[in-house]
């Protein structure tokens, strides 16, 4: 089992709160049932005695006859110390019909610890959100990060350097299952190609009533091939058009959210940085791992400027920002983060040893009139590293080292 302790630590600082339901959402193989288990173990460590943690996955055949509302409540009240707090863990719950009902029933007994997961954000919505109406906490969990995903790979073969594992993550991706995987590119392949498809036909298909499964699929790898770069449901259905396969831009644009419930893409949009206001269209959207995008397109390293600006804009999300493409004038910047008492500005590039790239990269950050850090990321190693107040920063080194920008 892998040890994640700031993902555990997400978790932690809710502990104790019966008053929120704690719900552990992201990508399905992403680690959220491992979190669970990480924290059960952590709770027990502690001194809670096992009988006052009840755990269920629900994709364990042992609770198929749990199928209602009132068998869930009735099974963890049947179950429930009487006397002390219960944690109560409940593992893809949304499989369960009309769990809400019950998950809420819970709740109001003050001795109940409820932490959910689930695959789908539409959990988060319809009755949920009008049961709870903020009674409840999201908890974000992604794939491995660099940093994670080297430091495991590393206690397994300490000969390997650095950059081989930064392009085996490029590659591979972060699920945390391909750590135990030593078969090979095609074992790694058949094990992210089986995720895809389980995320396809359970947590989007299944969910969303998709119908027409083959638009589903062509929409995705459409988006795959074209990270970072402006999207519009309109764009996407002349493309699928114009190879015969007619759907209207609405049809897209649904199946565009039912991706992003899946938390298989997130969306950035873009930000008029003079206007100081969210623009509604031409967004960009990032696929959560690229091992799945390599599985998509057979993209691999000839698509690298892309494939970087995917890792730094979860990397940015794994540290707690709201990230942002900026538009200044006809300018762009790739991207603007923000917390709520800071803000940096980002361009990511594989290299700017080229003049004519380096100042193309520079002169966005150079239009801006506010004092906010500005960054350029980059894979170039350079014996200097400012440009009249922009860094540049080593991509490896920021995701190792958490180089403050």
């Amino acid at each position: 089992m892998i040890n994640r302790p700031i993902q555990l630590e997400n978790i932690l600082r809710f502990r104790n709160t019966p008053e929120l339901i704690k719900v552990i959402t992201g990508v399905r193989r992403s680690g959220k049932s491992t979190m669970m288990q990480l924290y059960r173990r952590q709770l027990i460590d502690g001194g809670i005695p096992e009988s006052a943690i009840i755990y269920v996955n629900f994709e364990d055949f042992r609770f198929r006859d749990i199928t209602s509302a009132d068998k869930l409540h009735d099974y963890i009240l049947a179950i429930r110390p009487a006397t002390g707090v219960s944690y109560i863990m409940l593992d893809e719950v949304q499989l369960v019909p009309d769990w809400e009902q019950a998950v809420n029933s819970l709740r109001l007994d003050r001795k109940n610890d409820i932490y959910l997961t689930g695959s789908n954000a539409a959990m988060l919505s319809g009755t949920l959100a009008t049961l709870l109406s903020g009674r409840y906490v999201e908890i974000k969990i992604l794939p491995l990060s660099f940093e994670e995903f080297a430091a495991f790979r590393h206690t397994r073969d300490k000969e390997i350097t650095v950059t081989e594992l930064f392009n085996r993550y490029l590659l591979d991706g972060g699920f945390p299952g391909l750590i135990d995987i030593t078969g090979g590119s095609g074992t790694v392949n058949d094990y992210l190609t089986g995720i895809l498809n389980t995320i396809i036909v359970k947590d989007i298909a299944a969910v969303g009533k998709v119908r027409d499964v083959d638009i589903l699929r062509k929409i995705i790898d459409f988006a795959s091939s074209n990270i970072g770069n402006y999207l519009t449901a309109s764009k996407i259905s002349g493309y699928l058009t114009s190879t015969g396969r007619k759907v209207t831009p609405d049809t897209v644009d649904s199946y565009l959210r039912l991706l992003e419930d899946a938390f298989v893409f997130y969306r950035a949009q873009r930000y008029n940085l003079k206007g100081k206001h969210l623009l509604k269209t031409n967004n960009k959207f990032y696929i959560v791992d690229l091992g799945l995008r390599n599985i998509l397109t057979g993209v691999g390293g000839q698509d690298y400027g892309a494939s970087l600006e995917n890792i730094v804009f979860f990397e940015l999300l794994r540290r707690g920002y709201q990230v942002c493409v900026g538009k200044y004038d006809d300018l762009e910047i790739d991207f603007v983060a923000s917390k709520p008492d800071a803000r940096m500005y980002i361009q990511v590039s594989a290299t700017i040893m080229d003049e004519n790239t380096r100042n193309r990269e520079l002169k966005p950050l150079k239009a801006l009139d506010d004092n906010y850090p500005k960054t350029l990321l980059t894979m170039d190693r350079l014996p200097y590293s400012d440009f009249e107040g922009i860094r540049q920063i080593n991509i490896i080194d920021f995701l190792l080292s958490k180089t403050p920008l």
